[in-house]
Parts: structure tokens; sequence; C-alpha cells
């Protein structure tokens, strides 16, 4: 009758991309980081071109949200499945790659701390394989400075409509800017991760 997931339950903490399912799991597994946190870190990882074969990746991701602790074996595959899932959804033809954020039932002061928390997360983890960004196209680096201004995004914003509609925005073209990255950056680097959908 209870709704509660067994801790086997994998899929409904990326799956269903609940905030609060995975930051929850993520605390009960002794990690400080949330949710939003730690897909921002993977998306910014992925897209920045960074390899998610192998376990060079997980040993920097725990450097960066673990003190440099092995992850707990649940807790690892935890962070594999949404790398994996998170490079699949990138390489969405039907562009279905989604930010981890609160519910929009949330107030707006609660969601715009997890979206300055994610992209500030992501610059972190686009920074890990790419450094210069001289090399890179006009639009992403761009793209790239703006993502750079919105984590210094003022979170005191009354919660009025217009703010509630420039949340949104932001949300979207961060969601755009992602998977622009991964199509520049990231998806020579991780040609296995594949999505569920037909591509030919």
């Amino acid at each position: 009758m209870s709704e509660r997931k067994s801790p086997e339950d994998k899929t409904e903490l990326t799956s269903s991309q609940s905030y609060d399912r995975l930051t929850e799991f993520f605390e009960h597994q002794g990690l400080l980081a949330s949710g939003a946190e730690v897909h921002g870190l993977l998306t910014g990882m992925v897209a920045g071109g960074a390899s998610i074969e192998g376990d060079e990746w997980l040993l920097l991701l725990s450097d960066l949200i673990n003190e440099g602790q092995s992850f707990k074996p649940q807790l690892r595959e935890h962070v594999k499945m949404m790398a994996a899932e998170t490079c699949a959804s990138l390489r969405d033809p039907d562009l279905g790659f989604q930010l981890i954020l609160p519910s929009d039932h949330e107030p707006l002061h609660e969601r715009l701390q997890a979206l300055t928390a994610w992209v500030q997360s992501f610059l972190v983890g686009f920074g890990v394989n790419q450094t210069n960004l001289a090399g890179l196209s006009a639009d992403l680096r761009e793209a790239i400075d703006d993502m750079v201004e919105i984590a210094k995004l003022d979170i005191t914003i009354e919660d009025d409509e217009e703010a509630e509609r420039a949340y949104f925005e932001i949300m979207e073209y961060l969601r755009i800017s992602a998977m622009l990255c991964f199509n520049e950056l990231g998806q020579n680097a991780n040609t296995t991760c594949k999505t569920n959908k037909t591509l030919h």
C-alpha cells in the first residue's frame, strides 16, 4: 500500500527525475550535495567532453562531492545510472533532456536556489575538461558566459508572475545550452550512451 520504493528501485530515483527523492537518497548516503547539484555536475562533465566509461570520472566526482572518499556501492550504482541516463537524454533526438529541479509546486525561492546550484555545478563539471574557451564556437562561448551570469543570480526575488516567467525562461535556456554543449564537445567522448529511441 505504501508508495515507498525499495533501495533496489533505482529507476524511480533517476528516470522520474525526482529532485526530492534523489536529494533524500543522497542524504541517506551521507552526501551533502542535492539532486540538482549532482545532476548539474554530471551534465557539465558529460556535455564538456568527459568520458563516463571506466572509473576515472567516478574518482573525479568523488573529489568534487564526497571529499575524495570512495562512493558506497549503492551510491556508486545510482551515480553511474544517473550519468548514463544524463548522457542518453543529452543525445536524445527528440531533445528530451531535462534539468533535475524541485517540483513547479515548490516556492519560487527554493526553485531558484536549486536552479542556481545546478548551473554553478554544471560550470564546475564543465571546467573539468574545458579550461580554454577560445576553441569553442561563438554560440557556445556566449552560452557559457551567460551561464556564468546566471550562476550569480540574486535569489531574493518576489513570487510574482514576472519572476515565475523568468525562472522558466532561464531553465529552458540552460536546458538548450547543455544540449548545445554536448553536441559540440560531449557526444564524441561518449559514443556508447544511447537513448531507447530509434535514431534511424
